[in-house]
């Protein structure tokens, strides 16, 4: 056998042994935090409650009783009722087919912002991370230029560029929400480079992109799905408040934020018109954070002494 051969075969058998090491780790892991996650009877709850949430948002049109466009003159700003059963809002619509909508335009902007955040964000943390010096100087100077803002204000700064509109409120959101991820990315890439498995693919042979993509970011996995679970909820808020002051949604839309903006003048006369979508944000945006407090708990116990 050639020695090109040999150091071919002694190339494939690390890779190998590499990447078992890192599923038997990444199985572990799991399945621990699994079992640490089922003890948690609020999270699990709080997962239920996002299924069921997901399902009616899903179905909408469906479980709905009357299109969320639909207008009754005769009948605004009524109180609950056997045909409207949370009243209706100043146009006569029903609130109940309104929020039930509103539901939809929220977890579309929670999934599709993470969508558009996380590639960047664990991306541009790996690269800084791994590959430190002056690449990881000018990442660093940028996440902490865009970090010097508040963050609904440099989303208003790129609603104002975009324009209004759903499509404008995943993209302004989506460009600013990979910040915070990128930062924890980078600290557990300079971490993990330095581990023996990293070590072993390196004297192996693999290239760069190998490293982060294969060995570097799946050990990145427990830390990522947490930071999603978390920023969803502060996506579904920000795009509420965007909404509220007129950048986000626009109607006829239904938006949680927007419904919320428009019973201002009827708190007195109506104020479910308020409450209802302020409750249904609420309980979304806690339920998330429910979730995200368990994950976080599951995938790395130690953070609860912290």
């Amino acid at each position: 056998m050639s020695i090109f051969n040999r150091r071919s075969q002694g190339k494939d058998l690390a890779e190998r042994l590499g990447a078992r090491e890192d599923e038997l780790r990444a199985s572990t892991l799991y399945r621990d935090a699994w079992i640490r996650l089922k003890k948690n009877k609020l999270a699990l709850f709080a997962f239920a409650a996002i299924v069921v949430i997901v399902i009616i948002a899903i179905f909408a049109p469906l479980i709905a009783p009357y299109a969320p466009e639909t207008q009754d003159l005769k009948n605004r700003n009524q109180g609950p009722s056997d045909a409207h059963l949370l009243g209706t809002d100043s146009l006569g619509r029903d609130l109940l087919s309104r929020i039930i909508h509103g539901s939809r335009v929220s977890l579309m902007v929670g999934i599709i912002t993470e969508c558009i955040a996380v590639p960047l964000g664990v991306l541009l943390g790996s690269i800084a991370g791994y590959y430190g010096g002056k690449i990881d100087a000018v990442i660093s100077r940028i996440i902490e230029t865009l970090s010097s803002f508040p963050f609904i204000l440099f989303a208003m700064v790129l609603m104002y560029v975009f324009g209004t509109g759903l499509v404008a409120v995943f993209v302004a959101l989506g460009i600013i929400g990979w910040i915070g991820l990128a930062r924890l990315i980078r600290g557990q890439v300079i971490q993990l480079k330095e581990r023996e498995f990293v070590e072993a693919a390196r004297a192996a042979g693999a290239s760069d992109l190998t490293i982060i993509f294969k060995h570097l970011i799946p050990n990145c996995l427990s830390t990522i799905i947490v930071v999603i679970t978390l920023d969803i909820p502060d996506d579904i808020v920000y795009e509420a408040t965007l909404s509220f002051i007129g950048l986000g949604v626009q109607p006829p839309m239904p938006s949680w934020g927007s419904m919320l903006a428009e019973s201002m003048k009827y708190m007195r006369d109506n104020p479910g018109y308020a409450i209802y979508p302020g409750l249904a944000l609420m309980f979304l945006v806690l339920m998330f954070n429910t979730l995200g407090d368990g994950l976080r708990d599951a995938l790395d116990p130690k953070l609860k002494n912290l």
